[in-house]
């Protein structure tokens, strides 16, 4: 099936699309940042229902580190063919006139920053320009980015706006180097995320706004990133799919 880097994939929608990726036949390199420990328990998951995946720790909003993870999955694999963009941070809950520049720079770095420096590298290996094979980049963004996120992070929600523009115009300038690149916007999904912004239980607290009257699963946006790699989606991209129970 060929090989797939997924970035932040320690925990959360990383974690289960890891887990898919390598159940639907790719070799899965599961970046993480920190947390080793979680990184390896999802790499022996893998190895222990017979699929291939490798860990390797590298910062997003480091380019020298985003250089290593492309160059040593290169040297593990030699070929990337699909790019999940899924490493991001959420800081706590706070309106915009109590943050700081430095809060501001973090979230930005890694949620934008570092995805396009990643998409930048995944292009150089893919593009049939440069004798690649082609493949698939998808970005998680989210639904903040069309809600806004007032009086909680719309730092977070214009990172994430920010994702939705730079996926458009990458699938357009790709397109004709046999590369397709998608989005998914997840809704309030249960994963660690919403400790990071103080509020753990945050899904179960709005779940009644959202129309299907419940939060996500990791595991239901991993199935549309999966889709949206896979041949069935020849035809896609450029495209932003909500997974987000209607919200």
């Amino acid at each position: 099936m060929g090989v797939a880097i997924i970035t932040g994939a320690s925990r959360g929608i990383g974690a289960a699309t890891a887990i898919q990726a390598a159940q639907n036949g790719y070799s899965v390199v599961v970046n993480y940042r920190s947390n080793a420990q979680a990184a390896n328990e999802v790499v022996d998951q893998i190895i222990s229902s017979g699929g291939t995946a490798i860990p390797i720790a590298a910062d997003v909003g480091v380019e020298a580190d985003v250089l290593q993870l492309f160059e040593q999955t290169l040297s593990k694999f030699g070929r990337l063919d699909a790019l999940v963009n899924n490493a991001g941070i959420l800081e706590p809950h706070m309106t915009l006139e109590s943050m700081t520049v430095e809060r501001i720079t973090r979230v930005l770095n890694t949620n934008v920053i570092g995805t396009m420096l990643c998409a930048r590298e995944a292009v150089k290996c893919m593009s049939t320009k440069n004798s690649g094979f082609g493949g698939g980049i998808v970005n998680v963004s989210s639904i903040a980015a069309q809600l806004g996120s007032p009086r909680e992070y719309v730092d977070y929600a214009a990172s994430k706006g920010a994702i939705d523009t730079f996926t458009k115009g990458l699938a357009g300038e790709v397109a004709d180097c046999g590369i397709r690149v998608n989005a998914v916007r997840p809704g309030v999904i249960y994963t660690e995320i919403h400790a990071s912004g103080g509020e753990p239980e945050r899904v179960d607290r709005v779940k009644h706004n959202v129309p299907m009257q419940r939060g996500g699963t990791a595991e239901e946006v991993a199935s549309a990133i999966i889709w949206l790699l896979s041949d069935q989606a020849s035809y896609t991209t450029g495209a932003l799919i909500d997974v987000s129970g209607g919200r």
